[in-house]
């Protein structure tokens, strides 16, 4: 999941021109850099685990005749840093692979690197090897071996050749006025001026380069804390999280217990949630929302946008868009540090099965992820379950970005998957705000309702000073573009189909072979990297997670039945190990020291 461009000059690049491609590059990752280009004799390859702009500018490729470039959003190989040199085959790449240790048991080359990029230049040795140099059906092998997003460039110097092709059309190229450009995106290439822009895909593009025998590489490796922590399974830290069974009072009709904020039972058992329940999933027809989009409809033209998240909701939301809307959709993601590599493989796994390009959105991971690793170490000063929210308040400028897709592509119409039965009002209550029943949508919003919740965690702020710190403009800017700005041609794929948990499973799994998580019953949320800790949190010191809200929601609806819920929840509501331990290594932060303390918070019942 990266940027990746090239500029190929009848003389020598355009310096402003690169420099526009370099940057939009930069949108989708920025974790690490890389530049093929070539001086008068070879070709150099500059690698670098530090932002594209700066590469470039240390580097100054400008007086070469070419430059191909890559700015990554890491996934894996950390110290693999692209463009790919095996042999004489050079790889840029953006996606990701998900079946790369299975390609590499189908293909005689062996595998020296971790990257998952490094098998398509297998494939590509192996294929010139058996062919006598003949590009032609080198696309068509690696996309028929390989299984996720493939949009990249095979750079072969002693051929003199490129060859750029995708599987998801996220590869675009064009005629500048002093050569041919490509990039991830069409946005960029229009910056610049390009005519004739087409979308790369599936039918390969080839180009010239000069030819040469010589590659030069070059690696400025600087980074110290690790993007991608690599999972180690300690059976005593496991042992540390708790798994408390506590006898809780849960209301007779579904299963909230006592220590639900606000809670209130009847002469019979029954809670307020229950008898203010309106049910929410109850679908409008679904010929309004195709005479909605109708409107929108462009023939081969891109005419909606998806929010991504790689969950189960949005990736049956895209099903949905593509197949039974029959949209053209491009889906729009925005990763902030805490998408999981799980999430990130399903995202593959759905944009190349669908044909569907995916625009991402890439935050500073490592400033994103001090700003939660310093809001963590503050909350567990003074633990409060009503400030347990501030800790995923960094994906909020998701709201705002969807604004940016809808500018660089011209399309209006977002299209959004979000689970109706997602409703939490426990994370507010605990801050002291009661549960607005009238609330439709799954968030609060409105200047009221907000200046009330932030006014009220202000206070809870002051309990631990440590909050007032660099990440605070962040956090309130993004649950501003989140509650505050107008959406416009803005919908709810499941206010019009019924959002059903049996028919969303097996379609994703069965048809999509989406990959589930392996320390979970569930298929909710396993894609989120803070999940496992803030519901740890929650079921440890208030006996219930947001598991037993969304339960109970279904209970409400009439979809499963109260004793199918305990029985859910009873395996849902485990400590999950693996995601706790990815999170919090992610953030630099010693497992044993954080669930010590979350250990020690006093309980909101009786042992």
């Amino acid at each position: 999941m990266c940027g990746i461009f090239g500029f190929i000059a009848r003389e020598k690049v355009n310096q402003q021109s690169l420099m526009t491609l370099a940057l939009h590059a930069r949108q989708r990752g920025r974790d690490s850099s890389g530049l093929i280009y070539t001086d008068s004799s070879s070709y150099q390859v500059k690698r670098a685990d530090y932002d594209i702009k700066k590469l470039i500018s240390n580097v100054k490729p400008f007086e070469s005749s070419f430059v191909f470039g890559h700015s990554r959003l890491i996934t894996n190989g950390l110290s693999d840093n692209q463009p790919v040199v095996r042999g004489d085959i050079c790889v840029i790449h953006n996606g990701i692979i998900v079946n790369d240790a299975d390609v590499w048991n189908h293909i005689k080359p062996v595998r020296a690197l971790e990257i998952d990029s490094e098998v398509i230049a297998a494939i590509a040795e192996q294929h010139l090897d058996e062919s006598g140099d003949d590009l032609d059906g080198l696309a068509h092998k690696v996309l028929t071996l390989c299984v996720g997003v493939v949009a990249c460039a095979i750079v072969i110097p002693r051929l003199g050749k490129a060859l750029l092709f995708s599987n998801n059309g996220s590869l675009y190229v064009g005629n500048a006025q002093e050569g041919i450009c490509f990039s991830s995106e069409m946005f960029p290439l229009s910056q610049i001026g390009c005519s004739d822009i087409k979308q790369v895909k599936q039918d390969a593009f080839v180009l010239d380069l000069p030819t040469s025998t010589v590659i030069n590489v070059s690696d400025d490796n600087q980074r110290i804390h690790n993007l991608i922590p690599p999972f180690q399974y300690i059976s005593s830290e496991e042992k540390q999280l708790l798994y408390p069974q506590p006898n809780l009072r849960r209301c007779t009709r579904c299963i909230l217990p006592e220590t639900m904020p606000y809670i209130i039972f009847d002469a019979d058992g029954v809670c307020n949630y229950c008898h203010s329940y309106t049910p929410r999933n109850v679908p409008k027809p679904k010929e309004e929302l195709f005479n909605l989009v109708e409107g929108y409809r462009r023939a081969g033209v891109t005419d909606c946008i998806v929010p991504f998240s790689g969950g189960r909701d949005s990736c049956y939301g895209l099903h949905l868009i593509v197949k039974e809307l029959k949209m053209n959709a491009v889906t729009y993601t925005y990763d902030w540090g805490m998408v999981t590599d799980l999430g990130r493989r399903n995202i593959s796994r759905m944009s190349a099965e669908l044909g569907v390009e995916n625009i991402i959105v890439a935050d500073d991971i490592a400033k994103k992820r001090r700003n939660i690793a310093v809001n963590l170490k503050a909350w567990l000063k003074a633990p409060h379950l009503g400030m347990i929210s501030i800790l995923t308040s960094g994906d909020k400028h998701f709201f705002r970005h969807i604004e940016t897709v809808k500018k660089q592509t011209g399309v209006s119409l977002n299209l959004w998957g979000v689970n109706p039965l997602e409703v939490t009002h426990f994370k507010a209550g605990f801050l002291g705000v009661p549960p607005d029943f009238e609330e439709k949508r799954v968030y609060m919003h409105g200047w009221q309702k907000q200046m009330e919740y932030q006014s009220l965690r202000f206070k809870a702020m002051l309990k631990s000073p440590g909050y007032f710190n660099s990440s605070l403009w962040d956090t309130l800017s993004g649950e501003y573009y989140r509650s505050f700005t107008e959406k416009k041609d803005y919908y709810h794929i499941f206010d019009y189909w019924r959002w059903d948990e049996k028919t969303i499973d097996d379609t994703l799994i069965n048809d999509y072979g989406w990959e589930l998580a392996v320390d979970t019953s569930t298929t909710w949320r396993i894609g989120d990297g803070t999940a496992g800790l803030y519901n740890y949190i929650y079921y440890l010191v208030a006996g219930f997670s947001e598991h037993d809200t969304f339960r109970s929601n279904q209970v409400r609806e009439g979809e499963i039945t109260r004793e199918r819920a305990l029985e859910l929840v009873s395996e849902e509501n485990r400590p999950r190990y693996q995601n706790i331990r990815w999170y919090l290594d992610a953030l630099g932060m010693d497992f044993t020291e954080v669930i010590k303390i979350i250990n020690a918070i006093p309980r909101l019942y009786k042992d």
